[in-house]
């Protein structure tokens, strides 16, 4: 029994590898299928044929690669605009029910993503927001609040204050205090809320369908387009193009949210 004692360890980490890679296994073989169907367990025919297709120039999919980024960049523009006053007050003042304050950053994720964005679509409507890059922007922000405002909050949450107070005895004012010491020291953090939103609103796929559906195309709406319509390759593709600044800023993001950041978010 006493050799065995590795099995159940290494059954459970096979199961967690299984679960892990299985699905980009899969991902990789229709990414180079040109040919597969039943009952062949693997591709019949390989080839870059689809590839060829997602990048050529006049492809759907280079546009909405494009609309993809340019909607997040955007995005992380307006959280960002809101987050950093917002978490700079929510660290550094004290605010009359600050708790409730930061609980309504996370309402959006409270309730079914569904019916909310079939209610704001028509609120959109009368505003003529409804397939606009403004309306995506605007929709893919307030999810994006719930990163931003959090983790700023802690960015600022975790500067040590002394080193404020020691630019205030020097001389320096409030304003030139906080863009010398408080925003560089915190700004760390607010890259890496930065980044969380743009990964947020570069796989938003349900606010996207309601608000710009059919004026605005991206990434996850052509995958989702090619996987009802049976173009798996072309799914995978596309898929595996969202998964690379995924796991690139993820990486990123590792280098720049320390503990001491992680330990002050929601106090």
């Amino acid at each position: 029994m006493t050799g065995l004692a590795w099995l159940p360890r290494a059954i459970v980490l096979g199961l967690i590898a299984f679960a892990i890679f299985g699905p980009l296994a899969n991902l990789a073989l229709w990414a180079a299928a040109e040919q597969w169907y039943f009952p062949h367990k693997l591709p019949v025919v390989y080839g870059l044929k689809f590839w060829h297709q997602v990048f050529k120039p006049s492809s759907d999919a280079i546009v909405s690669l494009g609309n993809s980024v340019v909607i997040a960049l955007l995005t992380v523009v307006v959280s960002l605009a809101l987050a950093v006053p917002a978490g700079y007050a929510l660290a550094r003042l004290s605010l009359p029910l600050r708790g409730l304050i930061m609980l309504a950053f996370l309402l959006p994720q409270a309730f079914p993503s569904v019916a909310v964005y079939i209610n704001v679509a028509r609120i959109f409507y009368s505003f003529g927001l409804n397939g606009t890059i403004a309306g995506v922007v605007l929709v893919h922000a307030v999810h994006g609040l719930v990163f931003a405002v959090w983790i700023a909050s802690a960015a600022f949450a975790a500067v040590d204050r002394d080193l404020e107070l020691a630019a205030r005895n020097i001389g320096a004012g409030p304003l030139r205090t906080f863009f010398t010491v408080t925003l560089p020291l915190a700004a760390p953090g607010i890259v890496a809320s930065a980044i969380f939103v743009f990964l947020e609103s570069l796989d938003e796929f349900t606010g996207t369908f309601f608000v710009g559906v059919p004026d605005v195309t991206t990434l996850p709406l052509l995958m989702f387009t090619a996987s009802v319509a049976g173009n798996y390759q072309i799914a995978a593709i596309t898929a595996l193009i969202l998964l690379v600044p995924s796991v690139g800023f993820m990486l990123f993001v590792e280098r720049f949210l320390k503990a001491d950041v992680l330990a002050k978010v929601g106090t």
